[in-house]
């Protein structure tokens, strides 16, 4: 049995299973030896990037950060492309030269992550600057996590957006950590969504973890934005279960039974009670389960089968003109 795709309660559950399957196998693989680089997993957060991305058009524009694999896979992304950017293959979204940090898929409206802390959140201005200027009603939203309140670009980013009434949404997804600060130790307030009053821009806090809540919050804050109502700021309190990445052989703080707590209130599975609780059915929830699996198998396979790109087109879409390379490099 497959969902209806009318069925946006079972449509916001396929996109956060999509999510936790992807990041076990990419947690796996990485493991492996097959990722390289440091992985950043999204598990905990599903019900931010969905409820957020189930708001917006296919034609928005979304930016993220190095915490990304969850943020194209809610705005619809396909899974093999992404999967093989992960592993450095050519038929990955950004041809294999992104990797897990530096995911972009246009065909979703995803214009980048970055590993630079904070630095999606001017492009994500800008996006809306041309929006506006192009006389569309796109909107252009940015996820960003605690400690990118803390760089200048998020005031810059803000304050710009503030005083032009551009269409952006700025998404601060609040984990409680930036790497292994805690953010009470580096915020002097209680709510980062505050410091929207310096901006003159409205601002909201959201349950992360209620995929329905954050849905409701952004699609308020889109609302306004296509009509030209400007920015909005919006706190989502979530929580990453992992390390700040995964794999690293260490433990940079000790949460003791805090992630415990948090994952009673893991927001696929307050999802799945919910769905339930509205009559539907253990049968099309079970089968979303298996096909997000099944999806995400199919992914790998063809991120393995993949060829990694050939190292002549190492200078090939880039703002320089190509560098020569030694003959004795090639081959």
């Amino acid at each position: 049995m497959t969902h209806r795709p009318n069925d946006l309660g079972l449509e916001k559950y396929r996109r956060m299973m999509r999510i936790r399957e992807f990041e076990a196998v990419a947690e796996a693989i990485h493991a492996a030896g097959e990722v390289p680089g440091s992985l950043h997993t999204y598990t905990g957060q599903e019900a931010t990037g969905v409820g957020a991305c189930i708001a917006l058009r296919d034609d928005d524009y979304m930016v993220g950060n190095h915490r990304s694999h969850g943020h194209p896979i809610a705005k619809g992304a396909a899974l093999g492309p992404l999967m093989a950017e992960l592993l450095g293959k050519v038929t990955g979204v950004c041809k294999g030269k992104g990797g897990s940090m530096h995911l972009s898929d246009f065909s979703v409206g995803s214009l980048g992550e970055t590993s630079i802390v904070g630095s999606g959140i001017p492009v994500a201005a800008g996006a809306a600057l041309g929006a506006k200027l192009q006389g569309t009603d796109r909107v252009s939203l940015c996820f960003f996590g605690d400690g990118a309140t803390n760089e200048g670009a998020f005031h810059e980013g803000l304050n710009l957006a503030a005083v032009w009434s551009l269409p952006a949404i700025f998404l601060c997804e609040n984990n409680g950590y930036a790497v292994s600060t805690p953010v009470s130790q580096v915020v002097s307030i209680p709510d980062i969504a505050d410091r929207a009053k310096s901006y003159g821009m409205p601002s909201a806090i959201v349950d992360g973890q209620d995929v329905d809540a954050v849905e409701a919050a952004v699609a308020e804050a889109v609302a306004r934005a296509r009509a030209g109502g400007g920015p909005t700021l919006i706190e989502a309190k979530t929580y990453r279960y992992a390390e700040h990445a995964v794999n690293m052989g260490r433990v940079l703080r000790d949460r003791g039974t805090e992630v415990d707590a948090w994952r009673e209130r893991d927001p696929i599975t307050l999802y799945k009670a919910r769905l339930t609780a509205n009559g539907t059915s253990l049968e099309a929830i079970e089968t979303i389960e298996r096909e997000a699996k099944a999806d995400v198998e199919a992914a790998l396979a063809f991120a393995r089968a993949s060829d990694y790109p050939d190292q002549l087109a190492a200078f090939d879409d880039v703002f320089v003109d190509r560098l020569p390379i030694p003959h004795y490099l090639v081959n």
